[in-house]
């Protein structure tokens, strides 16, 4: 951030910076601590997750409210408003995120527990880890200003789509051979949509600091290598 005229401004747009970044390590949090619940069958850390998710929600709803008083109150211009509106879009995603960390939690506690999910959970791993380091790049990327990282992040998006095609493969299979996983592997379709929409909306958040850095929105579509939406068009989370 550039210094200005007034140092009130400076503290304004410093207060809003910190309140996007305590978001993201909560965003950040939630995702840990969701995909834990996920791997290990544990609920009560999972009841925890949506307790949680509640605190991201204010925290949300006050960085609109500060972005909007300070529009109010400087008239911004050019890069300062640029940043000012990139935080309302950042938040939003962060917000989202913790709602699908949250729709995690949900499932792990609806999850029934069959000999066959010793099978499946490990098939998480690599989608939960790549998902995980999407968003603590593009966290860091954000956190100072760096638009090479942010693209790189933005580049990448085909990689967790590929993963998730594949564990949605291998679900569908695991249910066509064993019946007896059809509810426990059903839970674990919606949770692996769920993490695949957080690499979307990372990818949003690369998107959005690449345009507060440099002003320009990226023209060309993302990379994508999803192919588990032709299968089933409907498999889609609910974010609320």
């Amino acid at each position: 951030m550039h210094p200005h005229l007034i140092a009130s401004f400076d503290t304004d747009l410093k207060a809003l910076d910190r309140q996007v970044n305590e978001m993201a390590a909560g965003a950040l949090g939630l995702l840990d601590q969701s995909s834990r619940a996920l791997l290990n069958t544990d609920s009560e850390r999972a009841q925890r997750v949506i307790a949680a998710d509640r605190a991201l929600d204010r925290l949300q709803h006050s960085i609109e409210e500060n972005a909007v008083a300070i529009i109010a109150r400087r008239q911004p211009v050019a890069i300062d408003l640029r940043e000012i509106v990139s935080t309302i879009r950042i938040a939003n995603d962060l917000e989202r995120i913790g709602d699908l960390a949250k729709n995690i939690a949900k499932r792990v506690i609806a999850m029934d527990q069959p000999p066959a999910i010793t099978k499946v959970l490990p098939g998480l791993s690599p989608l939960i880890s790549r998902v995980h380091d999407q968003l603590q790049g593009v966290v860091d990327a954000y956190g100072v200003r760096d638009d090479q990282a942010a693209l790189a992040i933005w580049r990448t998006d085909a990689n967790i789509d590929a993963l998730h095609t594949a564990l949605f493969r291998e679900l569908l299979t695991y249910m066509m051979e064993d019946p007896r996983s059809i509810g426990t592997c059903a839970h674990l379709l919606f949770c692996a949509k769920n993490l695949e929409r957080v690499g979307d909306h990372a990818t949003n958040i690369a998107e959005t600091v690449h345009y507060m850095i440099t002003g320009q929105i990226i023209a060309t579509e993302r990379p994508k290598a999803d192919e588990s939406s032709s299968v089933d068009p409907n498999l889609e989370p609910d974010e609320s």
